[in-house]
């Protein structure tokens, strides 16, 4: 497993730096500040979790050119106590990045829970969110990973030593 200060190391020298990005922690809520002439963009996440490192830059892997020029790639974002509705909309919007992150972690050996991100609430619909990124991320291993995702991965697989990053995603995840 990787430590914390070890993976934004690795991620800001060795591949977020050609971007005009830093990975950084330490916030109370995550969030995406676009980059200006004084800094570079910033993916901020929340405290020192390592989860919300790698959810944050799940976002920007999914997150386009042109939304990268937004703060907070331009999403809305409805805080806990979301009723059912906008949270089927979080679960759509969710499963692309957090089938990123479960890749990310599974190679990072890191644990991974799906996120309802709505807390105090009863949520319904978590057991379908679950099957649709197992299904997703059965289609990323058939078809392949964005290219920046792939990058990411394949940084993290030569870092770490893993001659396959897909066959450790099939045998931990798939199975």
């Amino acid at each position: 497993m990787i430590e914390l200060t070890e993976l934004l190391k690795l991620l800001n020298q060795n591949y977020l730096n050609q971007f005009d990005t830093k990975i950084i922690g330490g916030f109370d809520e995550p969030f995406y500040k676009v980059h200006t002439e004084q800094q570079p963009a910033q993916i901020q996440f929340s405290h020192d979790y390592i989860r919300s490192a790698l959810h944050e830059l799940a976002h920007w892997c999914v997150a386009g050119f042109e939304r990268r020029k937004l703060d907070d790639y331009g999403y809305w974002y409805a805080a806990d106590g979301r009723n059912q509705q906008q949270q089927n909309e979080f679960f759509k919007v969710e499963i692309k990045p957090q089938t990123i992150e479960w890749a990310f972690s599974i190679v990072l050996g890191i644990h991974f829970e799906a996120s309802v991100d709505n807390l105090g609430v009863q949520v319904q619909g978590i057991d379908e969110f679950n099957d649709k990124l197992k299904k997703q991320l059965c289609e990323y291993t058939k078809k392949g990973f964005p290219k920046r995702t792939h990058e990411i991965l394949t940084l993290f697989s030569n870092y770490l030593r893993i001659e396959d990053f897909m066959e450790e995603i099939k045998k931990r995840a798939l199975v």
